[in-house]
């Protein structure tokens, strides 16, 4: 029977990685956009079912507008909101981007050649 080697100890971005989602996964404006996604996904799915008979006396294209959300509007729907998502994901990113224009800083308390401290 053969030992495992030993595990080399744990730093600190372990805990990180390891964690189920990342910080900035929960940031607010990550938030509101899926919750505005949702709401809109919540209204299509069910307001339309709950308020069917009333839809059947809008008239969009010749077709009862209940038929029309039934038959391919809920659809085209959810596929806009996969298409917001996406582009809004997209645009944070951008935002939350480093500047590639941004001067390079060394991390603070760095030490420059031969130990000495940066020239600034």
């Amino acid at each position: 029977m053969q030992i495992p080697p030993p595990r080399p100890p744990a730093r600190a971005g372990d805990a990180e990685a390891a964690a189920p989602f990342p910080p900035d996964l929960h940031d607010v404006r990550h938030l509101w956009l899926k919750a505005v996604l949702l709401l809109v996904w919540a209204l299509v799915s069910f307001g339309a079912t709950y308020f069917a008979r009333d839809l059947q006396a809008l008239v969009l294209g010749g077709w009862p507008l209940g038929y029309w959300i039934a038959a391919q509007g809920a659809v085209l729907v959810f596929i806009a909101l996969v298409a917001v998502y996406g582009w809004a994901m997209s645009r944070f990113e951008r935002q939350d981007a480093p500047d590639p224009e941004a001067p390079k800083l060394p991390p603070h308390g760095a030490q420059g050649a031969a130990g000495s401290p940066p020239h600034g």
